[in-house]
């Protein structure tokens, strides 16, 4: 893995895993397209890849970004766990968001375990990551076609809003991260969906998927951490903290500008983005 590689792979992962467009899909596209030896060294399906380990691990970075960005939400949310542990309560917005956190990841960790392996040696190749990119900018588009529009009384701060979801709504919605397994499907994007679909705004079922994402993305990276300091880490350390810098750079434009742009925008110019970009991937790839 050369600089160049680990750079330009680190860059597109902090961007596109926060953007509704799948980072685990550009992942296996982008080499595939480059060819040559980028398709040789970047193959996230080839057996023992250290590839696999680098762009997981990178999710380190993006979920370190995050963790900055949401620092005071965060401060809320761990100060709302203790105190919900300490007087036996979930009552405050800070505890019920908390749980809502909480709860909400436990789906999407189990079947990362149970159903990771699978998923990447018979899918994470290029032809199914361009038809699943297809697939998510369909799941967009019909995301914004059948929302519910946010209630217009529904005030208060971000979090008091996101605390007044029903505990069972909140794990349907991050149950959704489940789909992001599948290389196309964007994590961001699915849970925004599954959101919006259950009458949030934009604004906060962006916060909201940014939110529930941060464990999950942490944990992820921590789990390649070991495989990056032993063999398949062997000679890429240079490279692997070039990437990390540049996905946390990239992670953190970009969690600030959706935060921004979802406070008047849509899904619908990355569900337009994702359909061209697939399309445009699958005829390259099958008829090149």
């Amino acid at each position: 893995m050369t600089y160049l590689e680990a750079i330009v792979v680190g860059a597109f992962q902090g961007v596109t895993e926060l953007f509704p467009v799948s980072s685990l899909g550009h992942s296996v596209l982008i080499p595939a397209l480059v060819g040559g030896q980028w398709a040789k060294d970047l193959d996230v399906s080839a057996p023992e890849s250290p590839y696999l380990a680098f762009i997981v691990g990178l999710h380190v970075a993006t979920a370190l970004a995050l963790l900055l960005f949401f620092w005071r939400d965060w401060v809320r949310i761990i100060g709302g766990f203790f105190t919900s542990i300490r007087y036996r309560r979930v009552k405050t917005p800070a505890e019920r968001l908390a749980w809502l956190i909480i709860l909400a990841t436990i789906p999407v960790g189990i079947a990362g375990l149970a159903l990771e392996h699978l998923f990447r040696t018979t899918l994470g190749k290029p032809i199914p990551a361009a038809s699943f990119l297809i697939a998510n900018g369909v799941v967009l588009y019909l995301g914004e076609r059948l929302r519910r529009r946010a209630a217009a009384a529904d005030v208060g701060s971000p979090d008091e809003r996101l605390a007044r979801l029903p505990m069972g709504r909140g794990v349907l919605i991050g149950s959704a991260q489940i789909l992001a397994l599948l290389p196309g499907i964007s994590r961001s994007g699915v849970t925004m969906v599954a959101g919006l679909l259950r009458g949030l705004s934009h604004e906060d079922a962006a916060r909201f998927s940014f939110l529930l994402a941060t464990p999950v993305i942490l944990a992820a990276g921590a789990l390649k951490i070991p495989d990056l300091t032993g063999p398949l880490g062997a000679g890429i350390h240079g490279p692997i903290l070039a990437g990390s810098i540049a996905s946390f750079v990239s992670a953190y434009l970009a969690v600030r500008f959706l935060i921004r742009y979802f406070h008047t925008r849509t899904l619908t110019p990355f569900a337009i983005y994702c359909g061209l970009a697939g399309l445009g991937s699958l005829l390259w790839l099958t008829l090149a």
